[in-house]
């Protein structure tokens, strides 16, 4: 028989690590119907998480729009947009068949309508805790040899990057990737090599060995004069995740029909936009959030293919989470940041 409580850590508002509150003695989620209650046993440490903490995602500067969906947070919340674990309880509706599978649970599950979006850790309790209750149909059995601290640094930052690509079509094609070793980046140069693009990783000259290794042909460091470095109209596709200042530079170097995909702005939400380079070079400009069925479903296939491996700089026990988000903000490491959970 489940424990009524478990530990998790709870965010209480809005602001700095005090608002991470550790609690023994957390209320167990209660699977509905058509749910599965998932023993988490990894999770990954993300820009969201800390964002969503933090208040970035609000235009307002206030609680009242600081959720992904332009709503306010149910808090106390538990965080946590990537986990891994085991089924150990499904919902009245959901084959039993599925208590012991080991999942993966997906970060951005659709909604009510097709434009609607629930993000694990923001709008649903995620993985920052002993036990998640999700959706079944959003966890996903898979049947590799990884070991669980591996398998919880994929569904956010991959299946960003997967959609970031297959939203930019990329192909066997020249690729630019800002910010590319952090955990989105280090993904995106994965994917976009397994697809058989030739991959330009910009990035800290000390990630350089890391990022070549994980498959980068090319490295440039950050504040580089792209154009001088590159050549003007030189790129198919640019994966960003970086924005802020550099964002002009990003769209000189692509070539005319180009295609520019962004998912982030940790250099800053606030850009500067020649038009004319748009229409005159006829770019495509895509907002990535939102992904299609496809994106998860491709990534457990990868996985299962053993097509790649996550690179883990380091774990930390569950306890220490406002630790790990003080190493993340640092930017001090390559790969991702991954909590063991107890």
């Amino acid at each position: 028989m489940l424990a009524t409580t478990m530990i998790g850590v709870q965010l209480t508002g809005h602001g700095g690590p005090e608002n991470l509150v550790y609690n023994e003695a957390v209320p167990m989620p209660q699977p509905g119907p058509q749910d599965v209650l998932i023993r988490v046993t990894a999770a990954g440490i993300n820009n969201t998480d800390i964002n969503t903490r933090t208040g970035w995602y609000s235009k307002t500067g206030n609680a009242d729009d600081a959720g992904w969906t332009g709503s306010p947070l149910h808090l106390p919340r538990i965080q946590g947009a990537d986990g891994s674990g085991r089924i150990v309880a499904v919902g009245a509706s959901v084959p039993t068949a599925r208590i012991g599978e080991r999942v993966i649970v997906r970060t951005m599950m659709p909604g009510a309508t097709p434009y609607d979006l629930i993000t694990l850790g923001s709008e649903l309790d995620g993985a920052f805790a002993q036990y998640l209750c999700v959706p079944a149909i959003h966890a996903f059995k898979v049947e590799c040899d990884w070991s669980d601290v591996e398998l919880a640094a994929i569904p956010c930052a991959y299946s960003t990057a997967e959609n970031l690509l297959t939203r930019a079509d990329v192909k066997a094609e020249r690729v630019l990737i800002t910010g590319a070793s952090g955990g989105v980046g280090t993904a995106a140069v994965q994917l976009a090599k397994r697809r058989g693009a030739e991959v330009i990783a910009i990035c800290a000259p000390d990630k350089t060995a890391d990022l070549k290794a994980l498959g980068a042909d090319q490295t440039i460091p950050r504040n580089a004069d792209l154009a001088s470095v590159l050549g003007h109209d030189s790129v198919d596709v640019v994966i960003d995740v970086v924005a802020g200042s550099q964002f002009p530079a990003l769209l000189d170097v692509l070539k005319r029909k180009g295609r520019y995909a962004v998912s982030g702005a940790i250099a800053g939400p606030h850009v500067t936009l020649d038009v004319r380079t748009l229409y005159l070079k006829d770019l495509s400009l895509l907002g990535c959030t939102l992904q299609s069925d496809a994106v998860f479903h491709n990534l457990v296939s990868y996985i299962e293919g053993d097509e790649f491996r996550p690179l883990i700089a380091r774990t930390y026990p569950l306890r220490e989470m406002a630790q790990a988000q003080e190493h993340f903000i640092s930017k001090r490491f390559t790969g991702k940041l991954v909590l063991e959970i107890p």
